[in-house]
């Protein structure tokens, strides 16, 4: 039987993994695929979850706890429904993808056009709803004065330009307390409606048709909503469901007053809540009954459903349901963290675990890694409401097309509030819509776009998979998001097929240059087929590795696989332009001895380690290795030079709270400052950085040491034009090595 090109890359890529995987312990073996429902009953045996793939205590606990069923990604399905019309109010959709309004860094330069094409983007690629988030140009001032000329013509510009391409906007400011609710007057509250009610009128005089009451999280209609915050005794206080409703419904009715009845109001809400943080970083001295008894004090979804309809009742169009968790704001809208920690899936970011058969009212999807985790519950408010309501946390039909089309199909939600999938992939909506979802770049659900490291340009966020998102016209980005053609073809010759090598080649062959790339394995991905296996399927980086393949294709490179480079081959070729992207070479222990082996991080998981792990490093290589072993019941300890600060550096801010506290909790201990001093029999001696001696036991040692650089293959090379990216020129990580093959290729 012939086989595609395509069919082949994939083909060798999973080749590739067997390969890797062959003879390890706890990790190959997947159990039978369960229900593919949540609701409290998460499957057992999840295929590609640890628990799934381990025999009964192989593992710690808490593997155990909330076990995933990853068989939920079938696409079988035409989307009927997800292209199917949609009507809130007065507007009239074609399909049931929107844009939600999530914060970005482009407003930070003010009124940009940076600001203004990040939006475009979205309304080319064919979303016909944008929610724009609060900026604060836009609004009035805070002296109750009309907003300037600079800000109705940008806000007049922005409508007009996104409706060129057929997408309305919306708007949603945030509504933060500027007092405590419990201290607020009823002028203040007044005041405050007042401020909602004008920033409606000056929108809507720009042309945008929506507004959205933000009464979700930590803003102000939330502390109203919740009996968690709420504790006033007035009308406006938890008494009943309509004082708690008040401040809300007020606001709707106040706006559609000023603004007519077919000015479209939507509600974000969340939709239940729980107290992730119990103790809400109370003292022993304080820790009694007093303290975290009103704490206990959430919203219930049948709470949810009474409150949501007083707020249709005062004239809402459409809710915007998501998550609850009352300490940690990311997980109100990412909820989906709770599952980035492979073996730990329901962890809270405090070092504690949810138990999801019991917490939530045992109500979420919670065996799907996260992926439309609330459908049931905002099911449970569709058989209450009449109005549509549409929900968040990592809604991605390309990701699971039946999945996501079935809860349309059976009326569970009306539509889905997007931001990830649509700022890793603008063109996401079009794509799928002609069919060419293996062309969709996949969000790999790293969290880099809400809080990125301080290693990137832009401290506010940026794309692992997209390096334009946030990046576009900024001081190191590109200066357009379209592709400038090629002056003139170029013969380029690309040397590796990792993540950096394969968005160089692309990004350089669909300018119109001539572009082979050389991968000296058999398989396309570079590391993230080990990546993939240490932190398991909730990143997608599988989806990202045959994404980039898939790109190789579209844009015509030539592919060689098997092929190692040397000085005579790129003579031979005689290329144009050179892009060396061989990947880094590995960092050093800087000390031997004794009976206790040093293992490469990338070669561990093949490996004997013995019962005590040390795992010298603090990157990202060191805590996923840390982690992994950590859940098969190793004892770990983590040793690096480096200061605290800079533990799991390469991973997002989110990522980094919820590896650290959940290894700390089940008894990790790190020594930042630290170096290996001397390895002997059986134990190490590490020296730390104010001069004391500690003597731990060690079975073995994986080396997860800040990577070299390697761009040994560009010396004495003749080629005029030679560019290293990616781990060979300056090793951090996925996003950092995207970014560089992207900038490159289109320099090249």
């Amino acid at each position: 039987m012939g086989l595609s090109r395509r069919q082949f890359l994939k083909g060798v890529g999973a080749a590739g993994v067997v390969a890797a995987g062959a003879g390890l312990s706890g990790c190959s073996p997947a159990a039978p695929a369960g229900s593919g429902s949540g609701s409290g009953s998460p499957a057992e045996g999840a295929p590609g979850s640890a628990a799934g793939a381990a025999a009964a205590g192989e593992l710690i606990a808490a593997a155990y706890l909330n076990p995933q069923d990853y068989d939920y990604r079938q696409n079988t399905t035409d989307f009927k429904t997800l292209f199917s019309p949609l009507q809130i109010g007065p507007l009239n959709l074609s399909h049931r993808m929107v844009k939600s309004a999530a914060g970005s860094a482009t407003y930070l330069a003010g009124l940009t056009d940076e600001l203004l094409q990040y939006y475009v983007q979205f309304a080319k690629g064919g979303v016909e709803l944008i929610w724009v988030e609060m900026v604060a140009a836009l609004e009035p001032p805070s002296d109750g004065s009309p907003a300037s000329g600079a800000a109705l013509e940008f806000g007049r510009k922005l409508v007009a330009e996104c409706g060129k391409y057929g997408a309305k906007l919306g708007y949603q400011t945030y509504g933060f307390p500027l007092k405590p609710v419990n201290d607020m007057t009823k002028e203040d509250i007044a005041a405050f409606q007042a401020r909602y009610v004008s920033t409606a009128q000056q929108i809507k005089q720009m042309g945008f048709a929506a507004f959205e009451i933000n009464a979700a999280g930590f803003n102000l209609g939330e502390h109203f909503l919740s009996r968690f915050h709420n504790a006033r005794t007035d009308e406006y206080g938890p008494g009943s469901l309509e004082n708690r409703a008040r401040f809300v419904t007020e606001c709707i009715q106040k706006i559609k007053q000023a603004c007519g009845s077919d000015f479209v109001v939507q509600v974000l809400i969340d939709c239940i809540e729980e107290n992730d943080n119990l103790t809400n970083n109370a003292t022993l001295a304080t820790l009694d009954n007093a303290v975290t008894a009103p704490h206990n004090k959430v919203t219930t979804i049948e709470e949810g459903i009474g409150l949501a309809r007083l707020i249709e009742a005062a004239g809402c169009d459409a809710m915007h349901l998501r998550l609850g968790p009352l300490d940690n704001h990311p997980c109100q809208f990412g909820s989906d963290l709770y599952f980035i920690l492979n073996g730990i899936e329901g962890a809270t970011g405090y070092g504690t675990q949810w138990d999801f058969s019991r917490h939530w009212q045992g109500q979420l999807i919670a065996n799907h890694s996260g992926a439309g985790m609330l459908i049931d519950i905002v099911g449970r408010y569709k058989e209450a409401l009449k109005i549509p309501c549409g929900t968040v946390t990592y809604m991605d039909p390309a990701h699971a097309p039946d999945y996501f089309e079935k809860a349309l199909a059976e009326g569970k939600v009306d539509f889905y509030l997007m931001n990830r999938p649509l700022t890793v992939d603008a063109e996401y909506v079009n794509k799928l819509k002609e069919g060419r979802s293996d062309e969709i770049a996949p969000c790999t659900r790293c969290l880099h776009c809400h809080i990125g490291s301080n290693e990137m340009n832009r401290a506010m966020g940026y794309c692992r998979v997209n390096a334009l998102t946030q990046r576009v016209m900024t001081a190191k980005g590109p200066k357009t998001y379209e592709l400038q053609p090629a002056a003139a073809a170029k013969k380029v010759m690309v040397i590796g097929g990792g993540p950096a090598g394969m968005e160089a080649a692309r990004i350089a062959a669909a300018r119109g240059h001539q572009v082979t790339l050389y991968e000296k394995t058999g398989a396309l991905g570079g590391k993230l087929t080990f990546a993939g296996m240490v932190k398991g399927p909730h990143e997608n980086l599988g989806d990202l590795k045959d994404y980039l393949a898939r790109q190789l294709e579209v844009t015509g490179v030539t592919v060689v696989l098997s092929k190692e480079v040397d000085a005579a081959l790129i003579a031979g070729e005689a290329p144009d332009a050179l892009i060396l992207a061989v990947g880094s070479l590995p960092g050093e222990v800087g000390v031997s001895g004794g009976n206790v082996p040093v293992i490469d991080y990338d070669r561990f998981m093949g490996n004997n380690t013995g019962e005590n792990v040390v795992v010298f490093g603090s990157n990202a290589q060191a805590f996923d290795a840390a982690l992994w072993l950590t859940v098969r019941k190793k004892k770990v300890t983590i040793v690096t030079p480096n200061p605290n600060e800079d533990l799991d550096k390469q991973q997002s801010h989110h990522a980094q709270r919820f590896m650290t506290t959940a290894l700390y909790a089940l008894g990790v201990k790190a020594y930042p400052g630290a170096t290996i001093k001397e390895i002997g029999d059986g134990k190490i001696t590490i020296a730390s950085d104010y001069g004391v001696e500690t003597v731990i036991p060690a079975d073995s040692i994986i080396n997860a040491a800040d990577l070299l650089p390697n761009k040994s293959l560009l010396e004495g090379i003749g080629v005029k034009e030679k560019y290293a990216i990616g781990d060979c020129h300056e090793p951090y990580n996925i996003a950092l090595a995207i970014r560089a093959g992207n900038d490159v290729g289109r320099a090249v």
